[in-house]
Formats: C-alpha cells, sequence, structure tokens
C-alpha cells in the first residue's frame, strides 16, 4: 500500500505569497486538514476531492500523492528506496516518464543527482522484474515522478496533475515573456471581480488575464482543456467517479453576458494572439478585442481595470519606462474616473512612477520575479500626491528585505465595492 493511500494525504504545490488563497481554494474544493508549508500546502482528501482540484484549482501549480518516504542523507540510500516501490503497480514498460526533484537544507544538494538517482532505481526495477525499460520524455511524459527532501527526509510522488497546472492548453501562441496562468488566475481571486462590472485590460498582450477571467466568469474549470491527468495511473483510480467530477463541473457552465470582459493592447500581433487562444474556451469569441494605445482610450471610467504593463524584459530596456508609468498614471487619473485598477508589476520599482497612491499591495512571486499586485481606487476628479507616491517608490527600491517597516495585512484587503481582475505585459502572454 502507498503512503497515500494510508492517510489520504497529498502535497500542493503552489507559487510563494499564493499559500493563503491557496487554502481557501483547496477547502472550496474539498480539501481537508490544511497545513502550509515551503511553497505548498499539505491537505487530506478522498478520491472525488482529489479529482475536483485537479480539475477545477486555478492556483495549484501541481498535486503529489506521496508513494513513500524515509529518512535520506545519501545517493545510495535514496536509489535503494525507490527501486523498492512497486513502480509496476502504477504505469507500464509503454509509458515514457520524468523526474523532477526539490531539495531543501539536506545533504544532498543537488537536485538534477537527485532526480537521476530515482530515475535510474525506476529503470532498474523495471529490468529486473520485466526484462524491459520504460523510456525517459523530459517535455511531455505520461508519468511525472517527484522527489522533495527537506531536512535529510524524503518523500518520493506521483504527480496526479499529470505536469504543471498552470498549462491551461488555451494559450498555443504566446509573445515574449509572457504571464504565468496561475498567477493571473491570483490576480482576478484577489480582486473578487464578480462579474457583475465591465472587466478591461488594456494591455491585453496574448491574453492570459482575459482567458482567466473568462473562465472564472463563466466557471470554466482550469482543467477544461486537459486531455489527461496523473491521477489516471493511481492503483486505486476510480474511472465513474472521475466522470462524476467533471459532468458536475461543466454542468456550472455558464455563459458570457455581453459586454463584460474587453481588451486591447498596442499591437496588432498581440490582439490576434490573444483572439486565438480566446477562441479555445467556450465564448471566447465573446471577449471583444481592439488594437489602440491602452492612453487612447476613453471608455475605462467606472470599470474594473485589470493589466500587466510592461516593465523591461519583453522591451529588453528600461530606459523609456519611467516616462511611460508616468504618463499611464496621469491618464488612469484624468480619463479613468470611479474605475478600480488591480495592475501587476513585474518590477515593483516601477510603482512609485505611477504617480498614484496604492490602496494595498501584495507579493506575487513567480518565474524569478518578486512582483507586486497593486490596487488603485480611481475617484472622480481625483487627483492624488504624485511626489508622496514617487518617494514610497523610492523607499521600496532601497528595500532589499521585507516590504519596509510598516504593518500591512498579510492578504489584501478588499476596495470599497469588492470587484475586479489582474495583470499583464504589453504585449505579454
Amino acid at each position: 500500500m502507498f503512503l497515500y493511500q494510508q492517510n489520504d494525504r497529498y502535497f500542493a504545490m503552489i507559487a510563494e505569497g499564493l499559500e493563503d488563497i491557496g487554502a481557501e481554494e483547496l477547502k472550496q474544493l474539498g480539501a481537508r486538514n490544511l497545513r502550509a508549508t515551503y511553497r505548498g500546502l499539505y491537505f487530506e482528501a478522498d478520491r472525488t476531492a482529489l479529482y475536483r482540484i485537479n480539475y477545477q484549482s486555478r492556483l495549484v501549480s501541481r498535486v503529489l500523492a506521496p508513494l513513500a518516504a524515509f529518512g535520506c542523507r545519501e545517493p545510495q540510500v535514496l536509489y535503494r528506496q525507490a527501486r523498492q516501490i512497486p513502480w509496476r503497480e502504477i504505469f507500464g514498460v509503454t509509458e515514457r516518464f520524468a523526474v523532477f526533484a526539490n531539495l531543501v537544507n539536506s545533504q544532498m544538494r543537488h537536485s538534477r543527482y537527485a532526480a537521476l538517482c530515482v530515475k535510474d532505481a525506476i529503470v532498474d526495477s523495471f529490468r529486473q522484474e520485466t526484462g524491459e525499460r520504460p523510456d525517459v520524455e523530459r517535455i511531455e511524459p505520461d508519468v511525472w515522478v517527484g522527489v522533495f527532501i527537506e531536512n535529510n527526509h524524503a518523500v518520493i510522488s506521483l504527480d496526479t496533475s499529470g505536469g504543471p497546472l498552470h498549462r491551461r492548453g488555451y494559450r498555443r501562441r504566446a509573445l515574449e515573456a509572457p504571464m504565468q496562468e496561475t498567477i493571473a488566475a491570483a490576480v482576478i481571486r484577489l480582486s473578487e471581480w464578480d462579474g457583475e462590472i465591465p472587466l478591461v485590460d488594456p494591455f491585453c498582450g496574448s491574453g492570459t488575464l482575459l482567458a482567466e477571467a473568462l473562465m472564472h466568469a463563466c466557471r470554466i474549470p482550469a482543467g477544461y482543456l486537459r486531455r489527461r491527468f496523473g491521477f489516471e495511473f493511481l492503483p486505486d483510480f476510480d474511472a465513474r467517479r472521475w466522470r462524476e467530477v467533471k459532468e458536475t463541473a461543466e454542468r456550472r457552465i455558464r455563459p458570457l453576458a455581453e459586454g463584460r470582459i474587453a481588451g486591447s493592447d498596442i499591437s496588432a500581433e498581440a490582439v490576434a494572439c490573444a483572439a486565438e487562444n480566446l477562441r479555445r474556451l467556450p465564448y471566447g469569441e465573446k471577449v471583444q478585442l481592439e488594437r489602440i494605445d491602452a492612453r487612447h482610450r476613453r471608455d475605462l471610467a467606472g470599470k474594473v481595470i485589470v493589466c500587466n504593463p510592461p516593465y523591461g524584459i519583453r522591451l529588453g530596456k528600461r530606459t523609456s519606462l519611467p516616462a511611460f508609468y508616468q504618463s499611464l498614471g496621469d491618464f488612469l487619473k484624468r480619463r479613468c474616473a470611479g474605475a478600480r485598477a488591480f495592475i501587476y508589476f513585474g518590477d515593483r520599482s516601477l510603482i512609485g512612477h505611477l504617480g498614484l497612491r496604492p490602496a494595498w499591495k501584495k507579493p506575487l512571486r513567480a518565474g524569478g520575479l518578486d512582483g507586486r499586485l497593486a490596487a488603485f481606487e480611481l475617484y472622480e476628479g481625483s487627483r492624488q500626491d504624485s511626489a508622496e507616491a514617487q518617494r514610497e517608490g523610492q523607499q521600496d527600491r532601497r528595500r532589499k528585505g521585507p516590504e519596509g517597516k510598516k504593518k500591512r495585512p498579510s492578504s489584501p484587503l478588499p476596495l470599497r465595492r469588492g470587484l475586479a481582475a489582474g495583470g499583464e505585459r504589453l504585449s505579454d502572454g
């Protein structure tokens, strides 16, 4: 019997900073007894909840089912214990597999070597029992095996998601430096947009934010376009129960109201890319798209604005960014009265150049970026103190540790009316 079968306990991998809202989402999907740890959440679930979490979670990147756990200080122990796992109960020689590893505070220091040890153990186990071996496929394997070693304690798991869950399947085309889907979904959730007020992304790029807003508004499961999940390889997989979970979720899908979601970009290529990606989702054709400079729009007053403006990675330069953000801030103040803006800054030092005081800021870290989601309420006739906001931005740039000494809530408070959604690059993804 595998370890997860003994205690119904799993591990959800999640981006740093999303543990709080990730726990809320998992509870809503049926998880129990959650405990946050380094970049993840331990939780208990029955098989129905496990299938539902994999199919509907918008924030989690993988869900791991522990197969075995043991003390591990050296590669020989890792290889020996991995070889003892009855791999043939999970997959056969015709399936391709891959191994990924993460190590924290352990005598074994090289994750690639740890993954190689487990790969060799799996191959040797099959050879001994069948005389054949399964192939390794690093990009699109049938089976993912995870290795996690912390404080010299190892856990070997099956990835029940069958690969990163941020790969929704709608983004067939992407521009440079696209926003990760789980981060875009986190922005939507943090903003608490409920679909009642029109939402606009004026820097839509390849449409990631628009797609996540669409899936949220229409109740489209995050895994709607995925062809297969890793839990189908578990020895106790229940096909009937999985079919029921899937059908129940898909019955809740609803149409998108006219004019509820719109996007634009200065790049014609970006607009075409976003349209192509959105067409892969139900009701994606109802998302309104146009080519226009965001600062030339005159229809954003009173709406929910979500965006991830350029911050240098895609553009390959930073020299013109402060002036760009200053002009964007001026546009928001003068042309967007009554709107609420939720802006993702991949480079948090740019916040001060906007010249607006955020209602709150939330760290969102992914892909090596120490980004921030900032919320702004644009009052009628507002002329906020740009000089003071600039000083705050300069202080942020000087800080190397936590964000200053002022007390901040662990998760952002909703704005007064509590609606909105999240960000993307000038011509992002």
